[in-house]
């Protein structure tokens, strides 16, 4: 018997860094298939997703700037890497059958469609994974804000955030052996605590519609069916 999962839409935010697997940077197609074989159960439990990536493995805009750089001109650098990553995920999920379209928050009809609420609803309508390219499609604004921007867009039910670890920690639990691990947070406790999870405009994106956000690990093969089904290993951050 299928279980019934606790969310029908959701948006999964991945970091570009997950899809480099092993590698210094760039793309390891093998992670990517597997990244996609996990939003490939999702589908099968019936669940309609959104999904978010970063562009991180490739390029990073603050590296511009910190390197004395145009700020805006890097973070335009760092939203054309989203896209790479995004046709990249694309790839892997037709391979798996996944009907799968692009949307991108910059205009490059040549490459993807571009991103309106009434495509996102369309798309998901008719049972296809969308992916969300190109962040916000303005400067300054981080890949996390984006997810917790088209998630209010989608109407998605949670936010979830793929990580590194299995879970929100009260420090970085690779650097502090110490660290507290949290299972459940509000919004509100993440922004006063200043835990690392999203960045501060996100969470409060979040809070204020009522989001709440999953954070688990995305390099556990079905960790995000399981968890859509009520198992698995996470930390959940709701103000219900």
């Amino acid at each position: 018997m299928t279980a019934t999962p606790i969310y029908k839409r959701v948006l999964l935010k991945a970091s570009g860094e997950a899809l480099m697997g092993s590698q210094g940077f760039g793309i390891d197609v093998a992670v990517a298939d597997r990244i996609a074989s996990d939003i490939a159960e999702a589908r099968a439990l019936g669940v309609e997703v959104g999904v978010v990536v970063g562009g991180g493995n490739i390029f990073r805009g603050v590296a511009v700037a910190s390197k004395g750089g145009d700020r805006v001109t890097g973070d335009h650098m760092g939203m054309l890497a989203t896209v790479i990553n995004a046709l990249a995920l694309a790839t892997s999920l037709r391979k798996l059958d996944i009907d799968t379209v692009v949307l991108s928050a910059i205009a490059m009809p040549e490459i993807c469609e571009s991103f309106s609420q009434r495509a996102t609803l369309y798309h998901l309508s008719l049972g296809r994974v969308v992916i969300f390219a190109g962040g916000t499609g303005n400067p300054f604004f981080t890949t996390d804000s984006a997810a917790a921007l088209r998630a209010a867009e989608m109407g998605a039910e949670a936010i979830f955030k793929g990580t590194q670890v299995d879970g929100i920690y009260s420090a970085d639990p690779k650097k502090d052996p110490t660290a507290t691990r949290f299972d459940q947070l509000t919004h509100s406790e993440v922004l006063e605590k200043g835990l690392a999870v999203m960045d501060v405009a996100a969470v409060a994106l979040a809070r204020e519609n009522s989001i709440p956000i999953i954070v688990f690990s995305i390099h556990e093969k079905g960790g995000f069916a399981e968890i859509l089904t009520g198992g698995g290993r996470g930390t959940i951050v709701t103000d219900n």
